[in-house]
């Protein structure tokens, strides 16, 4: 048992406890032959945006469906997206649903580039034109899987120079003027986080406590969660909990954690049913209203 004084008592309470067993979750709705994951509902749960790919893992597309009438409506392509065969993926909806990120190679006439980009919520409740985030967020590398923290800072993950392995988490914080700036600084989250090995997705939770990390360690890539202790008058640090007891012989992706970070949402292939949707239990007795269920 760990003896470090943690800030928060629940955050213990997550860390005492081994991950549950994974189990299929992808409304009927989405389910299809095709490769369905990265999850990101808007705050009343009315709204699911996913990323729909190819049995392959390949084609990403960006997807929405509404719950309407106690049912999933059939999902289609969100109004923002750019024409196929641009590649876009990994939505994110804010706390407050006013601004919605992902990622896409809009600009990249190759079409294999993927920096962050992001639309906001207008008056009508229709989403805006897309708009792109400026260097030093995104960089000549891939950017991925954007996550906005409390604080405002995007976590995402990076395969950019500079880093520790093919790839790293990062975090970019907005600068105020009182701070030297209005512009960003970004910074490597840095071992044991960011290793030697390949880490590209990463879903933190809403007190900045609980990170789910994506990272390929050299057998294929799964998720592992870290924990985040400081003890009185030190610095803090993360650590890493657990790995997901996931199907070891496929990939996890697109991690999502729910408000208590009790429970997570997370994506792998599901034999016939191509990429699935899966739910598994991260601490006793989680939010049983979680993740939102249409027609509840």
């Amino acid at each position: 048992m760990r003896t470090t004084i943690l800030a928060c008592g629940c955050a213990f309470l997550v860390s005492a406890h081994a991950a549950d067993t994974p189990r299929h979750w992808s409304p009927p709705a989405i389910a299809t032959d095709r490769y369905e994951s990265s999850p990101a509902f808007t705050p009343d749960g009315r709204e699911l945006y996913f990323m729909s790919s190819s049995p392959r893992f390949e084609h990403y597309r960006l997807m929405w469906t509404r719950c309407e009438h106690g049912r999933w409506t059939k999902p289609e392509p969100v109004p923002f997206a750019a024409p196929e065969p641009v590649l876009e993926a990994d939505p994110f909806v804010t706390r407050d649903g006013k601004r919605l990120y992902f990622i896409s190679a809009r600009h990249d006439p190759k079409n294999e580039d993927f920096d962050i980009w992001f639309v906001e919520r207008e008056a009508q409740g229709r989403w805006g034109a897309a708009q792109r985030l400026p260097a030093p967020v995104n960089s000549p590398g891939a950017e991925l899987w954007p996550r906005v923290d409390e604080s405002g800072s995007i976590v995402f993950g990076s395969n950019r120079d500079g880093g520790f392995g093919g790839g790293d988490i990062y975090k970019a914080t907005p600068q105020r003027p009182a701070e030297g700036g209005s512009g960003w600084r970004v910074d490597n989250f840095g071992p044991p986080v960011s290793t030697s090995a390949y880490e590209y997705e990463a879903e933190i939770s809403r007190d900045g406590r609980v990170l789910v990390v994506v990272a390929d360690r050299g057998d294929r890539s799964h998720l592992y969660v870290y924990d985040y202790f400081r003890a009185e008058g030190a610095a803090g640090q993360w650590s890493e909990r657990l790995r997901v007891p996931a199907k070891r012989e496929v990939f996890q992706v697109g991690p999502l954690l729910s408000p208590r970070a009790d429970r997570l949402l997370f994506a792998q292939a599901d034999g016939a049913h191509s990429g699935e949707l899966f739910l598994v239990d991260l601490a006793p007795q989680p939010d049983a209203d979680w993740p939102p269920a249409c027609g509840r």
